[in-house]
């Protein structure tokens, strides 16, 4: 006796891969080469979704410029796309020594809390090794037909 041939829906997975330099004007860049492919895989300008995933890259994009800064080393973005279900942004710098902790931070301290923002926004985030140097922050976001999930407590 055979078994049921079971056949699943094909998966595309569309990827965008983008080096910036490390510096401000290159993470403003990318944040907008970001959003123009988004717009390209039929995701539109200002839509939840969209708006998310630039906030996304411009948090990560500006972290990676700021803390993984090495002189004459490029950033890189990766977007990887599965239409209806994930959206996955990865920035990758060159510093694998200097990892994001998110913390406690103060009141008046004047930084630390960009990645509190990509926890509220992500669906998930984490910090991997690069290969052959460096560290990628990696964030996610669950989609469905309606859009991004919304975050607990959010509205």
């Amino acid at each position: 006796m055979t078994s049921p041939v079971t056949r699943e829906a094909p998966v595309t997975v569309r990827v965008f891969t983008q080096r910036f330099s490390s510096t401000p004007r290159g993470a403003r860049l990318v944040r907008r080469l970001a959003l123009h492919q988004l717009q390209r895989w039929d995701i539109p300008y200002g839509s939840e979704t969209s708006d998310t995933a630039g906030l996304l890259v411009a948090e990560l994009a500006a972290n990676a410029v700021t803390h993984g800064r090495v002189p004459g080393r490029d950033c890189e973005l990766v977007l990887a796309y599965t239409p209806g279900l994930l959206l996955r942004v990865d920035v990758s710098d060159t510093r694998g020594e200097r990892r994001p902790a998110p913390g406690a931070h103060g009141p008046l301290d004047e930084g630390g809390r960009g990645l509190l923002l990509v926890g509220a926004l992500a669906s998930r985030w984490s910090v991997l090794d690069r290969v052959p140097v460096g560290k990628t922050v990696r964030a996610e976001l669950d989609l469905s037909p309606e859009g991004p999930r919304t975050p607990p407590g959010g509205s």
